[in-house]
């Protein structure tokens, strides 16, 4: 498959007959005319969902990290250390793996836009870092001194550098399901350990800053569940068994490795997130990606944690991340009554 070209005049192509990829785009944006209605709705609410990472306060932050016992220091460490590689990964991918090959000038403007948020939240785990941190280094530098993280890091990132080497219709889809997977297991998993401290009334600015990321991450999820499920209509040969077969094995190798993960920074020490939870966790939410796009669930658990649930929901906002359902948001705080 080749990229596509960004000027194009000898297209003639119209609204109809646009792809997600494999089209023959002229390279004009004419949103006037939108064949995946869905795509310019997310722009929509991407646009409304702006907001800075300066926001936040995270003065008191400062204070309660000293006060954290060293598995939850370690803890916090390692999972902010986590998100930076995921988002640093996904601003380039974004750009330059998959964009390329997408052919529908509204998908093209909201993966855009998605990258954008990608880098805004590597400035918020900066100013995280920066806040609590005596040594910036120290946390930037972890995933090549954690040989756990650097092994985590190598998978995730492996499964994009395949589609950068070989670009056919089947990578293309096989990377959409690698971005669910991303945006809605991997990101979800590492937000909950801030949740869970803030819980306890600790690092509530931490808690906010993730919140804000995680609002956008709900339309991150959306943007390739529906790209997924768009593909399955239009090109419903391309999902064969065999492919299925690996998906699933995507779904399967994912939730090891999260779990394992999850365990491995709480070492079975920070309150509220055992080992046994931590693992039907990873599994809920594995088995609430595979239902959104039309797949056979894998564990059929019982949600363990549902006040997480909570964080999704903003001042006047209505949506339930789990599900999908998005409405308006709105800016607020965070205060130790909202759990």
């Amino acid at each position: 498959m080749d990229r596509k070209k960004i000027y194009n005049p000898d297209s003639h192509e119209n609204v109809n007959e646009r792809k997600i990829f494999g089209g023959n785009p002229t390279g004009i944006f004419e949103l006037n005319k939108i064949k995946y209605q869905w795509a310019y709705n997310l722009w929509e609410v991407m646009l409304n969902n702006t907001w800075f990472p300066k926001e936040v306060d995270m003065t008191q932050d400062a204070r309660d990290y000293k006060l954290l016992t060293d598995q939850e220091k370690n803890s916090y460490d390692k999972a902010l250390s986590q998100l930076i590689f995921m988002d640093s990964l996904q601003t380039n991918n974004l750009i330059d793996n998959i964009n390329p090959y997408i052919t529908a000038p509204e998908i093209n403007l909201i993966l855009v836009r998605q990258a954008f948020e990608e880098a805004l939240h590597s400035q918020s785990y900066a100013v995280m870092v920066d806040s609590i941190s005596q040594n910036t280094e120290e946390i930037y530098d972890m995933w090549r001194q954690d040989m756990k993280l650097k092994g985590k890091n190598d998978y995730i990132a492996k499964v994009y550098e395949d589609l950068a080497q070989n670009p056919t219709d089947e990578q293309i889809v096989k990377a959409m399901f690698a971005n669910q997977i991303l945006e809605g297991i991997y990101f979800y998993s590492g937000f909950t350990f801030f949740y869970t401290l803030a819980r306890s009334g600790k690092m509530l600015g931490s808690a906010q800053m993730i919140r804000f990321i995680q609002r956008d991450e709900v339309t991150h999820l959306l943007i390739f569940q529906n790209m997924i499920n768009s593909t399955k209509k239009e090109r419903p040969e391309l999902f064969t068994p065999s492919l299925l077969d690996e998906v699933y094995h995507m779904f399967e190798e994912a939730v090891k490795l999260e779990v394992s993960w999850g365990q491995y920074i709480t070492n079975g020490q920070i309150l509220g997130l055992t080992d046994e939870i931590i693992d039907q966790y990873i599994k809920y939410l594995a088995d609430q990606r595979l239902k959104a796009v039309g797949l056979k669930t894998l564990y059929n658990v019982e949600h363990p944690i549902k006040w997480v649930d909570n964080f999704s929901k903003f001042n006047d906002q209505k949506t339930n991340f789990f599900e999908g359902n998005v409405t308006n948001y709105s800016k607020g705080s965070l205060d130790f009554d909202d759990f």
